[in-house]
């Protein structure tokens, strides 16, 4: 019994339609480089998610890009057209599209990171996800780590430096502690010296007086 036929239309379940967009993406890359390989063909495939997540493939051993200006010298209108045409509003409103493109990437880039809408990811791009996340963690540990180093060894420098300036200052103190002790020292001795005579005369003068109290 042959399978039914599927109704062409949009699928209104959004875990559905994911899921049926990323088998169908992976069948319809995989024809297209299987038609590449056996019949010698240079085929370009670019595909849009609903989220704005680009997709591409190109047989071609440059480029997407060699495809697409191939594309543009053979098209069917016989002209000469050009990636970037002359006019100025043309290449403006390519412009527009291609940073609105961009945006739009960045902005589901940015909700996956968040958290959001992961119900609509395959298994597979949850690993991706996944893995990015872990890879941005690690950075992140890696920069936290090093601005830590950073600062223990500013604080290690800090602390040398606090160590000989109080080395210095002790040094300096002992020199005005010896310097004191040497001044108070020579202050006594000279004290001493200049005491002595006065001392021994008055006890010269007592004694001949006493003397002389005696022989009266």
């Amino acid at each position: 019994m042959g399978r039914g036929k599927i109704e062409i239309k949009k699928i209104e379940n959004s875990v559905h339609r994911q899921v049926t967009f990323c088998k169908r993406r992976g069948g319809l890359m995989k024809k297209a480089y299987e038609l590449s390989v056996l019949c010698d063909a240079e085929v370009a495939l670019i595909i849009f998610s609903s989220r704005g997540k680009l997709y591409e493939l190109a047989t071609s051993n440059k480029s997407m890009m060699s495809t697409l200006e191939r594309y543009q010298r053979s098209s069917a209108t016989g002209k000469q057209l050009n990636l970037y045409p002359g006019s100025s509003n043309e290449k403006l409103d390519l412009e527009v599209k291609f940073l609105r493109n961009q945006v739009e990437q960045l902005k589901a880039t940015n909700r996956y990171l968040m958290g959001e809408e992961l119900a609509t990811m395959s298994l597979d791009e949850l690993n991706e996800l996944e893995a990015q996340l872990q890879k941005g963690i690690n950075q992140v540990r890696a920069k936290k780590t090093d601005l830590m180093l950073e600062e223990i060894k500013a604080l290690q420098n800090k602390e040398h430096i606090l160590r000989m300036s109080n080395i210095m200052l002790q040094g300096k103190l002992d020199e005005c502690t010896n310097c004191k002790d040497s001044r108070f020292h020579g202050f006594i001795t000279t004290s001493s010296t200049s005491h002595a005579p006065a001392y021994t005369c008055g006890f010269n003068l007592n004694n001949q007086s006493l003397s002389s109290t005696i022989e009266m």
